[in-house]
C-alpha cells in the first residue's frame, strides 16, 4: 500500500525540522517546499502536482522576526507569509483531490499584552500594531473562500522551548551573568518599528510600554508538545479555526531568568533595562521583544 502524503512548507527551521522528523515516523511521504531545494516557491505547477492527493498540507513558511524592523524586513516579513499561503491556498482550490487537513502556522502574538487574565481562543482580545497586523493577515490568508472538503486550522505558537533559536538565546545570556530580567522602561528616542503594516493598520504607530518590571508573562510550549499537538489535531477531525499552542502554565520573565541562571549555575544576573537593551539589539541586528510577546496565552 502506498503511503499517506503531508506536503510541508517551511521545514528547514527548528520547528520544521521536528515536524518532518514527526511525520516520517508515522509512515508519511513528505514533500518539502523550501526556498533552494528538489521543490521550490517558483515552481507553481509542481506544487499543485504534490498537493493534489496529499493527506496533511503543513505550512510554516515566513521569513524570521529574528531581525531589525526596517521598511525592508517589515515588508518582507508580511509579504513571506501572506504570499506562500496564498499560493498554497490556490494550489489546494485546484486540486482535484485536495488534502483533507491544512495546518497553517499563526503566531499568539494576535493577542493583546495582558497580566490579568489569559486570552483563550473564544475569550481572547487580539492587540494592535506589527505582529499582530501580520498574524491577523496571515490567517485571514489562510481561511479565504470556500474550501468545503477541507479542514483548515491556525496553530497560534507560543515561544518555542527545546534544543532551538529561543532556549540558545537565553541560557547564553544567563550564563554571561546577563540572565536578569528585562525591565521596560524610559527610552530616548521615540520610533515606530512597531507601527501597524498591510491594509488596515492598528495602533498609533507608537511602541507601547508596560511597567511590569520583569512579571510579564511568558508563555511557551516545548517542541515536544508541539509536535504531540500537531499529532494531535491531525486526528481529530472535529477541530478547526484558530488553535494556541501553549503549555497551560505560563511562567514571568523573573522567575524564567531565575530558573535558568540555576540550570546553568550562574549566581548573578544583572537586569536589562530598555535603555540598555535597545542599544544591545541593535548590536546584535535583531529586536527587544515587543510587547505582545509578553502577552499571556492559554
Amino acid at each position: 500500500m502506498s503511503r499517506p502524503r503531508a506536503v510541508i512548507a517551511g521545514a528547514s527551521g527548528f520547528v520544521g525540522r521536528a515536524l518532518v522528523e514527526a511525520f516520517e515516523q508515522d509512515g508519511y511521504d513528505i514533500r518539502t517546499i523550501r526556498r533552494t531545494g528538489p521543490l521550490t516557491w517558483s515552481e507553481p505547477d509542481r506544487i499543485r502536482a504534490s498537493i493534489d492527493g496529499a493527506e496533511v498540507l503543513l505550512n510554516l513558511a515566513g521569513m524570521s522576526v529574528n531581525r531589525r524592523y526596517n521598511d525592508r524586513n517589515r515588508d518582507e516579513i508580511l509579504r513571506s507569509r501572506i504570499e506562500t499561503t496564498r499560493m498554497l491556498r490556490q494550489a489546494v482550490a485546484s486540486a482535484a483531490s485536495p488534502p483533507r487537513l491544512w495546518l497553517n502556522a499563526s503566531t499568539a502574538t494576535i493577542y493583546r499584552h495582558s497580566t490579568d487574565r489569559p486570552n483563550t481562543e473564544a475569550t481572547g482580545e487580539l492587540g494592535t500594531g506589527f505582529s499582530v497586523d501580520v498574524a491577523r493577515a496571515w490567517e485571514h490568508e489562510l481561511f479565504a473562500g470556500d474550501l468545503p472538503a477541507m479542514r483548515r486550522v491556525a496553530l497560534r505558537m507560543t515561544i518555542v522551548l527545546g534544543d532551538g533559536p529561543a532556549t540558545g538565546l537565553l541560557l547564553r545570556l544567563a550564563r554571561l551573568g546577563l540572565g536578569g530580567p528585562q525591565i521596560d522602561g524610559w527610552w530616548p528616542l521615540p520610533h515606530r518599528r512597531y507601527r501597524g503594516i498591510g491594509p488596515h493598520p492598528t495602533g498609533d504607530g507608537r511602541a507601547s510600554g508596560h511597567r511590569t518590571r520583569g512579571r510579564q508573562r511568558f508563555s511557551w510550549i516545548h517542541i515536544d508538545d508541539v509536535v504531540g499537538a500537531v499529532r494531535f489535531l491531525r486526528e481529530d477531525d472535529a477541530i478547526d479555526g484558530p488553535v494556541n499552542l501553549s503549555s497551560p502554565n505560563p511562567t514571568d520573565n523573573r522567575t524564567l531568568m531565575s530558573t535558568l541562571r540555576r540550570v546553568v549555575g550562574m549566581p548573578i544576573g544583572l537586569p536589562a533595562w530598555r535603555w540598555m537593551l535597545e542599544p544591545a539589539m541593535w548590536a546584535l541586528r535583531t529586536q527587544p521583544w515587543s510587547s505582545p510577546e509578553t502577552a499571556w496565552y492559554s
